[in-house]
């Protein structure tokens, strides 16, 4: 995966600045970094960078996520429990092994919030006098006990952790609303970090094409063009094209073809002339460099309300499933010229 980094060093090293406030810090106390972004934008691969860059390293790290098949209660939990002795965890064996989803645990049940204050004792004994990580990958596929668990692990006093949240955006969720409160409640934290991972600019792309093809020569602007319109600027999606053509020259990503399950939808549609007023564009650019509603509003200066009505004729005449694929339009029809600063 060449320059698995690249656009994204800025992040790396924020993340690498507030483990060393934890790790460093006299009075235990947790931090949050929440990165939020589209599939394929590069979130769980920032994460397993950044934790080799940590210095010192963490005493522990406790990793979580959800079942594949379907969410169950507590699947962060019973990931981080996967493979461990409960013989040593605070609190009654039969309630451990229902938070552990072991297949022999008893049908009895414990009242909600009894299991969420066990939860969280469970975690604090995992961490120990720490300094631990604790990761939460894919927040949206959770379950809402684990979505519970997160939310009063971010503002559990004296727990020398930094909790770091991925997740696709709230409406992808199992449960949406949940979802978005609590990572409004994470991202609410002292000193929390926020990021939001967009698609790579052309100049980034073209930074992994040299990457790639290191020794074989300069990758033309053509190639770099091509590539970077197939994949919207997707980093996973790149990797699958270089995956595709691997061995070959670099003129060979011109034609080589994606699997059908990994084209973006928009990728395979021919450009549309599409009539923007001035609005239009500055808000589209703001789309692309991931911000909210309330955000543009108070760019732009301009109310909530107005913004979503130029949201919703931007999906029209855009003919755009979504903010993210008007903006991934934007990007392939030139409106973008730095994806990261919205400009007015």
């Amino acid at each position: 995966m060449p320059g698995p980094m690249v656009g994204r060093a800025r992040q790396l090293a924020e993340l690498v600045r507030v483990w060393s406030v934890v790790a460093n810090s006299d009075n235990p106390a947790s931090r949050a970094a929440v990165i939020t972004g589209e599939a394929g934008v590069g979130k769980s691969l920032l994460v397993a960078v950044a934790l080799e860059e940590f210095s010192p390293r963490p005493a522990s790290v406790l990793f979580g996520t959800a079942r594949v098949h379907s969410p169950a209660p507590y699947d962060w939990l019973a990931a981080v429990l996967g493979g461990r002795d409960l013989n040593d965890l605070p609190g009654p064996p039969d309630a451990l092994a229902w938070l552990a989803q072991r297949p022999d645990a008893p049908q009895e049940r414990y009242a909600p919030t009894a299991m969420l204050r066990l939860a969280v004792r469970v975690v604090r004994a995992l961490v120990g006098d720490g300094p631990a990580v604790l990761v939460v990958e894919d927040l949206h596929a959770l379950d809402p006990a684990s979505l519970n668990l997160i939310g009063e692990l971010a503002r559990t006093p004296d727990l020398p952790v930094l909790l770091i949240v991925t997740s696709q955006p709230p409406g992808s969720a199992v449960a949406p609303q949940l979802a978005a409160r609590t990572l409004a409640r994470v991202s609410g934290t002292p000193g929390a970090v926020r990021q939001h991972l967009t698609p790579l600019g052309r100049a980034d792309v073209a930074e992994m094409l040299r990457h790639a093809y290191a020794g074989c020569g300069e990758v033309s602007a053509k190639v770099v063009r091509a590539v970077w319109e197939r994949t919207g600027g997707n980093p996973y999606l790149v990797n699958e094209l270089l995956a595709t053509a691997r061995h070959r020259r670099p003129e060979a990503l011109l034609l080589e073809p994606l699997p059908d399950h990994l084209r973006p939808a928009t990728c395979s549609s021919a450009p549309v002339a599409v009539d923007l007023t001035d609005r239009e564009i500055e808000v589209l650019r703001c789309l692309a460099a991931g911000m909210s509603n309330k955000q543009v509003a108070r760019s732009l200066g301009i109310s909530i309300r107005t913004v979503a009505v130029h949201v919703s004729n931007l999906l029209r005449k855009t003919r755009s499933a979504s903010r993210t694929e008007a903006a991934l339009w934007a990007i392939r029809h030139d409106l973008v010229r730095d994806v990261g600063t919205p400009v007015a």
